[in-house]
């Protein structure tokens, strides 16, 4: 028996396999070729009668799909979203320097964790880099009124958009305390020209963050699967693991199934509610952020309370219900407009927090501050966004809604400084 075959001939890795295979299609790769598609692992025994046909590795989708023997060829979208049940964030990190790859994983794990979200699956890939994934059953199952089921691709590289927008310049950063732009040029084998963007090194010129290849039916790599080229295999790694993660635990003589990559049971009900949610407003909003610029719209010191918008107004009496994150998210963009100082923000958020019907952590508003104060001021989220407003119950008065498009706009245009 040759040591591939020995491997998927362990109970151990043909559950963790099996596990991750439910309701996706999967695909048994041979070497350099792929089998059949679609097709299923329903037994573990499924595993290792595989790979005694010869299979290498088997691959699953990125999609969740009430029966995956359904899907065909050809398909129009339209019968590929009946199909699906939903889909897993799944972030792919490209870069040939394994220290490199370590960075940008921290990086992100942070940035999601800014959101709120703690049940994260960080994985090896099985060559040099990373595999970060989110489970389906935490996002909401709407967003702007459209079902989260039906936002596929767009969600994922929406999302991955806003997240390497967070973690542009740290990334730099950590890269450039290992290595100079003369030394990446060389091991890399570009003109430093090529690394740079607006005189500026650009981290992922090195280090790709995949989103563009996320199309339907897109696979990856199954936790506990062979990687053909390197001869390891794609184990899942606890986060606080990360930065001691040593390629030898992935040979396959070494290898534990103790951990699951993605668990949908440690899930939250709408724990990734924030991160969607702020990645479409985000994206949305780069047009209305350019406008305001061009316009030179700016409030000259700082704005009382008796000046704000009633939903602002509202939303600082507390909230009710849930929301309380992206309650949160509006006011500290909202009162950096209104040019309050951070130790002022701080204050009246923690005041704030008291109000709601179960108060937020004092360490995430802390965290939420810090992240803001570190950034350049941006907009609230748009009057007409009702993920926030009216999802929240603090909706303005249709009168007033109908006349501005921000709540800063409110301010400008309503309750001058007499």
């Amino acid at each position: 028996m040759n040591e591939i075959l020995k491997y998927y001939s362990r109970k151990d890795v043909q559950k963790q396999i099996i596990l991750s295979s439910t309701n996706r299609e999967i695909a048994a790769k041979y070497n350099e070729n792929f089998g059949k598609r679609p097709d299923i692992l329903q037994f573990e025994s499924d595993v290792l009668e595989l790979a005694k046909k010869g299979a290498t590795s088997f691959h699953v989708s990125v999609e969740h799909w009430s029966n995956p023997l359904d899907l065909k060829p050809g398909m129009n979208k339209k019968q590929l979203d009946d199909l699906r049940i939903g889909w897993d964030l799944l972030i792919d990190i490209d870069c040939k320097f394994f220290d490199y790859s370590k960075i940008a994983a921290n990086l992100l794990i942070e940035a999601i964790k800014f959101h709120g979200i703690n049940n994260i699956g960080l994985k090896f890939s099985g060559n040099r880099s990373f595999h970060i994934g989110i489970p389906y059953n935490s996002f909401p199952k709407k967003v702007n009124n459209l079902k989260t089921n039906l936002l596929f691709p767009d969600s994922i590289k929406v999302i991955v958009y806003h997240l390497k927008n967070m973690i542009r310049d740290p990334l730099s950063s950590g890269i450039m305390e290992l290595s100079t732009i003369d030394e990446i040029a060389t091991s890399v084998n570009k003109p430093k020209k090529e690394l740079m963007k607006d005189n500026i090194f650009d981290p992922f010129s090195i280090v790709q963050i995949d989103e563009m290849l996320v199309s339907s039916r897109h696979m990856y790599r199954a936790p506990y699967s062979l990687n053909e080229k390197s001869g390891l295999v794609s184990i899942p790694i606890k986060l606080n693991k990360l930065k001691n993660f040593k390629l030898s635990s992935a040979k396959l003589e070494n290898v534990e199934t103790n951990i699951k990559f993605l668990d949908e049971d440690k899930s939250e009900e709408n724990e990734s509610s924030n991160l969607i949610i702020q990645s479409f407003d985000s994206f949305n909003k780069k047009k209305e952020e350019v406008k305001i610029i061009k316009n030179k719209i700016t409030i000259k010191g700082k704005v009382n309370e008796d000046r704000f918008p009633p939903c602002i107004q509202k939303c600082l009496k507390g909230i009710k219900t849930d929301g309380r994150k992206r309650a949160l998210f509006i006011l500290i963009n909202f009162l950096r407009n209104m040019n309050w100082d951070i130790e002022d923000i701080q204050k009246l958020l923690m005041e704030w927090n008291k109000k709601n019907y179960e108060p937020l952590r004092d360490n995430y508003i802390l965290s939420q501050i810090k992240w803001h104060k570190e950034q350049s001021v941006k907009l609230p989220p748009n009057c007409s966004n009702e993920s926030y407003y009216k999802d929240l119950g603090i909706k303005c008065q249709e009168n007033i809604c109908n006349r501005v498009k921000n709540p800063i706009n409110y301010t400008l245009k309503f309750k001058k400084p007499q």
